[in-house]
């Protein structure tokens, strides 16, 4: 067997440590100060014990590094740890040379023990198993069997939530949503170990504030006010998520002095995990675009930063509407059939003829075969009945126009004047 004991540097990050431990074995538990790893299943896979202490040590840059401690029980690791934090020196002899006030058992009992000249494990266990269980209890004597590895140790292992959710008290009434950005960034620091230890991507998340008041100024107020953020692809990252709430609690008022706050997810799904190529165009820099519209919209309003929305029609005017940019990206279709230009106009141009050629900066000479649309015949206007072409213009140089047919010909029926012509598309 082969035991670790941590004892985090802060006590806020406790869970986080713990959360952590989980990343490389199951057997995880919290005793008194210490967090105890039971590990000795896991060295193969993470390179043995050097390389598994490298991996759960070193490679948090964002939590303070822990003290501790290893042994070949929990009992003896957790008194290795604690010789440390007393900064006294590791016996020579473990664990027959351990004090005894290192051993949880035996605290109770350490003055009368001193007094009959027992200072050491290894002293108190050499007295007779039998009146030592008499007179101090069958708990003692279990801890010792347990501290030489004769006796089976028995935890509660620590087990991850499936849902985050966690609620701390304000170091301070919070007056204004923006104090509660520290302990949000308390909250989404243990978010983000939550994330990683589930590999899961968070899409939603919720913070709630308790309010100290339940009256102002006559006016019953609600215990708890909510505030959600989402983010359009499941994310691990915090420093985006972190700009998001920021955003919102400048934006948000409270109602009242608030006492506590509460982080919940509210929509996590499974983490695929980052590519990354070795392709350089491949390698953006920079914050991404769906990160940049969330910021904006939150900051702006969300009807003031739109996306695209493709829409089921033939027509190109009403192939792409608008929307708010909430929580989805939206991207326009494209028509394989059909040359769309690169520009649309907001509204088609109707040009003027010469003879039976429509002119924009002189007569258009048309290019390709027609290619027709004949839509929209449930709506109350009428069907539209158009054939579009690509021509060249003197000047414009390559446009798209359409031809609108009169409706009689949908129907079989003689035309009856000329057509309209129509510039909808310039092509860069």
């Amino acid at each position: 067997m082969y035991w670790i004991a941590l004892s985090p540097s802060l006590d806020g990050e406790r869970l986080a440590w713990t959360w952590w431990a989980l990343r490389f074995t199951p057997r995880v538990v919290r005793v008194e100060e210490a967090i105890l790893l039971e590990v000795s299943a896991s060295l193969r896979l993470f390179g043995g014990r050097r390389g598994l202490l490298q991996l759960l040590l070193k490679s948090r840059t964002d939590l303070q590094p822990p003290c501790w401690a290893a042994g070949p029980t929990s009992l003896v690791a957790l008194a290795l740890l604690r010789c440390k934090r007393l900064s006294q020196a590791a016996p020579a002899r473990i664990p027959d040379e351990l004090p005894l006030e290192l051993l949880d058992a035996a605290v109770p009992h350490v003055p009368l023990l001193e007094r009959t000249g027992i200072r050491t494990w290894g002293q108190l266990r050499a007295l007779p198993r039998g009146g030592l269980s008499r007179r101090f209890g069958a708990e003692l004597l279990a801890a010792l069997d347990a501290a030489w590895g004769e006796r089976p140790e028995q935890y509660r292992w620590e087990v991850l939530p499936e849902a985050f959710d966690l609620d701390v008290e304000l170091a301070c009434l919070a007056t204004s949503a923006p104090e509660l950005m520290p302990a949000a960034e308390r909250l989404l620091g243990l978010l983000q170990h939550w994330l990683q230890a589930r590999n899961r991507g968070v899409l939603g998340l919720e913070l709630e504030w308790t309010l100290d008041l339940r009256r102002l100024d006559g006016v019953a107020l609600p215990p708890k006010e909510q505030l959600p953020v989402r983010t359009a692809r499941p994310t691990q990252e915090m420093a985006h998520l972190r700009r998001l709430v920021g955003e919102q609690l400048a934006r948000a008022k409270l109602a009242a002095p608030a006492n506590h706050l509460r982080l919940r997810s509210l929509e996590t799904v499974p983490w695929a995990g980052a590519t990354a190529s070795l392709l350089p165009q491949e390698q953006a820099e920079g914050e991404r675009l769906h990160q940049l519209v969330e910021r904006l919209s939150v900051r702006l309003g969300e009807d003031s930063v739109l996306v695209p929305q493709a829409q089921q029609d033939h027509r190109p005017e009403c192939k792409q509407g608008w929307r708010p940019a909430k929580a989805h990206d939206a991207m326009p279709c494209a028509d394989s059939d059909a040359l769309y230009p690169t520009w649309l106009l907001p509204q088609p141009l109707r040009l003027r003829l010469q003879g039976e050629t429509p002119c924009f900066g002189g007569p258009l000479h048309r290019l390709a075969r027609l290619y027709r649309v004949e839509t929209a015949w449930w709506e109350e206007t009428g069907p539209t009945l158009r054939d579009y072409f690509i021509a060249r213009s003197p000047q414009a140089g390559l446009v798209w126009i359409y031809r609108e047919r009169p409706r009689q010909l949908a129907h079989g029926l003689a035309e009856s004047g000329r057509f309209a012509w129509y510039l909808q598309g310039l092509y860069a």
